[in-house]
């Protein structure tokens, strides 16, 4: 099993969780971060760190965010591994909670 990163990430991108991952699975694209699938070790450790609620297990992710667990496999392909807390982008509050915002996902 692994953790997904979900939509609510997209354009927030708040790094927090990275900072507690042991097996440093993030990548980080322009504006959200994603899961390796293949390190993630499902430590649990970054879902309680995110501050938007954006990671979630595999097998509870919410109705409508199926398709993101296909995504965070195919982005962490070729997206650079983050193992360090950030800043966040400088309107990343006037984006948390805001639905549909796949649309903005920069690759």
């Amino acid at each position: 099993m692994t953790f997904v990163v979900t939509e609510n990430c997209i354009k927030c991108k708040y790094t927090d969780c990275v900072e507690v991952c042991p097996v440093d699975c993030f990548r980080e694209g322009p504006n959200f971060l994603v899961i390796d699938p293949d390190e993630c070790i499902d430590c649990t450790l970054c879902e309680p760190e995110c501050p938007v609620q954006a990671i979630f297990s595999e097998d509870e992710l919410p109705p409508g965010q199926e398709h993101f667990k296909a995504l965070n496999a195919e982005l962490c392909k070729i997206w650079p591994p983050i193992t360090e807390k950030k800043a966040p982008p400088p309107d990343a509050k006037e984006w948390e909670g805001k639905p549909d915002k796949l649309k903005y996902l920069e690759r």
